[in-house]
């Protein structure tokens, strides 16, 4: 390949792209003929194998830039890993150049005002470790690997959001590296209409570096895991007492095997039951008040809440960090009738792996104290979150099996429910993403698309497509 020299009519002897690439860029730089490219093309889910033409390790926003100049110019794919647990697999992308978020991991805490700058390639549990020394937190991500960067820009659902809000609801700015490749600080008053879109919109307008956070004070939470055996009435229990308990009660709910952990016992292992992961912010006594009708649906199976720091939630979790495999479908819904529940319930029964489950999330509370026009993300006024999760741990098994688990179980219940998590969201097409984005919202982000990425060279996620 001649690459032209500046303006200069002359031409360099044969150049290769990522010789050039490497002169623009100062961070690592993997590919196939480095050490360490396999490791660093591995992702969240083990079923994925791609081949990018170069990993950019970035250190710094320049070499964010000065990557997003080089796959501009030459035409190049561009790819963006955080955390690496894109459900369309959109972190690693055959013969692209991907920027990697691995190397930009610090976090800057202020005690005293609760603001934390927090770079792009950070982590759930980065995040515990540095704001809960200073008894501070955010809502993050589930699993502790979960990345900050696809978490934020896509609205954020996590353990203390019926208390504080999603993740975006706590950001104060953003540095964003543009399509042009300029560097750009997003907030109320500086591109606020990229501010907007990037609450929600994931990454279709650009390369977020950095998040300044506002930071919300918790100390011990009651939190744990309350088993319940899984019947019809314990789920539409939970169901109800879930969104009508204080917002101080965040809680996370499993219809699944129950697992060989230390705290089942033996004899109940495999049992389907109702695992219900709890975090309670607020005065302890309130939090028992508060949990006491779930405790009251049944016998439980085991009972692990108490009071805890609040990172210690993320220890029933750490094994969803495992490489695995996964059919996911996800919706919001407003109300779930019995025949929905006793089909979650027969497909847990009967289920491919014994790693398959039912997610369900009772929200409100903080979610639905902003409007939902005030960021991307347009779902806040939704009752119930519902996902089906075919999960196996063996990526060599044939996934057709577990795949037609999962779209079975949708098909008997999608009826009952709309719109969908765009981080929930696999490559379904682009009316699951009219979905996540409905009506005024999706239009919105089309003009703030066509402004800032007119030539949608941040495509790989579930695009919004510029006009013209």
């Amino acid at each position: 390949m001649y690459l032209e020299t500046g303006r200069s009519t002359r031409f360099a002897v044969i150049t290769e792209p990522i010789d050039l690439l490497r002169k623009r860029v100062s961070s690592p730089i993997l590919t196939e003929q480095t050490d360490g490219y396999d490791a660093a093309r591995k992702v969240q889910s083990a079923t994925v194998d791609a081949h990018p033409y170069a990993i950019v390790q970035v250190q710094t926003a320049e070499d964010v830039a000065a990557t997003v100049d080089f796959a501009r110019e030459l035409g190049f794919s561009l790819a963006v890993r955080s955390g690496g647990h894109s459900l369309g697999h959109y972190s690693m992308v055959d013969d692209a150049v991907v920027v990697d978020f691995s190397q930009m991991k610090r976090i800057a805490v202020d005690p005293a005002t609760g603001i934390a700058k927090v770079q792009a390639g950070a982590s759930s549990a980065d995040i515990v470790v540095a704001a809960q020394p200073h008894g501070l937190a955010l809502t993050t991500g589930d699993t502790g690997s979960v990345g900050i960067g696809g978490l934020t820009t896509g609205g954020g659902i996590g353990f203390l959001a019926r208390k504080h809000g999603l993740t975006i609801d706590n950001l104060l700015s953003a540095e964003v590296v543009l399509a042009d490749g300029r560097i750009v600080t997003a907030s109320r008053y500086e591109h606020p209409s990229l501010f907007w879109a990037i609450r929600g919109g994931g990454g279709n307008f650009g390369i977020v570096t950095e998040f300044t956070f506002q930071l919300a004070r918790v100390d011990s939470v009651l939190g744990g895991i309350l088993v319940l055996p899984a019947t019809r009435e314990v789920v539409r229990g939970y169901l109800d007492a879930s969104t009508s308990a204080p917002e101080g009660l965040t809680t996370i709910a499993f219809i699944m095997h129950a697992p060989p952990a230390p705290f089942i016992p033996e004899h109940r292992t495999g049992e389907v039951v109702l695992g219900i992961l709890t975090v309670w912010t607020g005065d302890e006594a309130e939090g028992a008040r508060a949990l006491a009708p779930m405790r009251a649906l049944a016998e439980p199976v085991a009972d692990t809440i108490g009071p805890m720091p609040y990172g210690e939630i993320y220890r029933y979790t750490d094994h969803q960090s495992m490489p695995h495999a996964a059919s996911i479908r996800q919706m919001f819904a407003d109300e779930l009738s019995d025949r929905a529940i006793d089909e979650m319930l027969a497909a847990v029964a009967s289920s491919t792996s014994p790693f398959s489950l039912i997610n369900l999330r009772g929200l409100g509370g903080a979610l639905d104290k902003a409007a939902p026009e005030a960021t991307a993300f347009a779902h806040r006024n939704r009752k119930y979150f519902v996902a089906v999760i075919g999960l196996w741990l063996d990526p060599t098994q044939d996934a057709a099996p577990h795949q037609a688990w999962t779209e079975a179980v949708w098909g008997k219940i999608r009826g009952e429910g709309s719109g969908v998590y765009v981080n929930f969201l696999e490559r379904e097409g682009d009316a699951r993403i009219h979905e996540a984005y409905p009506g005024a919202t999706y239009e919105r982000l089309v003009d703030v698309k066509t402004a800032y990425d007119p030539e949608n060279l941040f495509q790989f996620n579930q695009n919004i497509k510029p006009r013209g």
